[in-house]
């Protein structure tokens, strides 16, 4: 499904209502911070301020979408790829970067925003999502999950367990698979012979669509549909976004190995960003003026991020044995005076 081509022109779709004007502005904006978080995030690996960064670029529609598409008072259960998502949804960016630093916690208040911990091994978050969506409904409540991965989850147990359980007892979960064509190295085709990720939905018994992933109008209306679905008491979607990483699955990563560099260019025009601006130019919606003030404000964003990844942290060694145990046992704390008898020695020799 798509409501707008790579040319910025829109291609209305009887199933799906475009969403208003200022809604696609407001997405704009989310984009052009998201992009701007991505290119910052990507310097601080460089600079080593972060210990990895699984860029989101060439995906921001997505990630946008997600954010925009649920209610404050929904859940959001991301992975490792969708720190863009996770800002979009509230969450300080510096907090957000904190996992992907290095340091022991996720770095936010999950009940404060609404969103868990961005799960880094692959599907586990969705059957976390559908344990949470089913003790909503034993409690009553009218909450629904978007739970996200990518395409190689969906060759992972955990990926069918959670679409199985949340369709037999019909809880409120939007399954949104980003397919970016790539599990790493591991192309689309040799993880599925399936003629769509968005056709497995048929064998678990719930409703399965597949949308132009980069077209952040036709996700934000079939996100929106499955969320209302979803809240309306019947039960899960599926949601194949098809698009692509534009960049290597991470730092880590050399993308030369399994994929052509004509392959990425291919891409390069389905921009979610240009797509965007290109219709909302046309209609006089988005003007140079509102292009300043949304870059100055994703510059912003971006200078605050940088400012606090590049501030030395505060290390306390003691955290190594805080909340292991509810009582610290007579080992950790042997373990404990150990190494801190080791630290004032290194102190007093330094």
């Amino acid at each position: 499904m798509q409501l707008i081509s790579p040319n910025g022109t829109h291609t209305p779709d009887a199933d799906y209502v475009t969403p208003e004007d200022e809604h696609l502005l407001a997405a704009y904006a989310a984009l052009v911070t998201g992009r701007r978080i991505n290119d910052q995030c990507n310097a601080l690996v460089r600079q080593g301020r972060l210990a990895v960064y699984p860029s989101s670029n060439g995906q921001e529609a997505c990630q946008v979408a997600a954010a925009l598409a649920i209610a404050s008072s929904d859940w959001l259960f991301p992975t490792y790829r969708d720190s863009v998502a996770v800002i979009g949804r509230g969450v300080p960016a510096e907090d957000a970067m904190t996992l992907l630093r290095g340091d022991w916690h996720s770095g936010y208040d999950p009940c404060k925003y609404r969103v868990a911990p961005q799960a880094t091994p692959l599907a586990t978050q969705l059957l976390h999502a559908v344990g949470f969506a089913h003790a909503a409904k034993l409690r009553g409540e009218d909450t629904v999950v978007l739970a996200m991965c990518g395409d190689g989850a969906t060759s992972e147990g955990d990926f069918h367990e959670a679409m199985n359980f949340a369709a037999v007892f019909k809880l409120a979960v939007v399954f949104f698979v980003q397919n970016n064509e790539f599990a790493i190295s591991v192309p689309l085709a040799r993880q599925t012979a399936a003629p769509s990720l968005a056709h497995k939905a048929i064998g678990y018994g719930m409703p399965g669509q597949r949308v132009d992933g980069n077209d952040v109008a036709a996700l934000l209306a079939v996100l929106g549909e499955a969320v209302d679905r979803a809240r309306g008491g019947d039960g899960p979607s599926l949601i194949e976004a098809h698009t692509y990483r534009m960049l290597a699955h991470t730092n880590a990563d050399d993308d030369s190995r399994y994929r052509e560099p004509e392959a990425v260019q291919e891409w390069e025009p389905q921009d979610p960003l240009v797509r965007l601006s290109k219709l909302l130019r046309d209609r006089s919606i988005l003007t140079d003026s509102l292009e300043d003030k949304f870059a100055a404000s994703a510059n912003e964003l971006s200078a605050t991020l940088r400012q606090v990844m590049h501030a030395e942290p505060k290390v306390d060694p003691e955290e190594l044995f805080t909340h292991v145990f509810a009582e610290r046992p007579e080992s950790l704390e042997t373990q404990w005076n150990f190494l801190r008898d080791e630290i004032e020695r290194t102190e007093e020799d330094s």
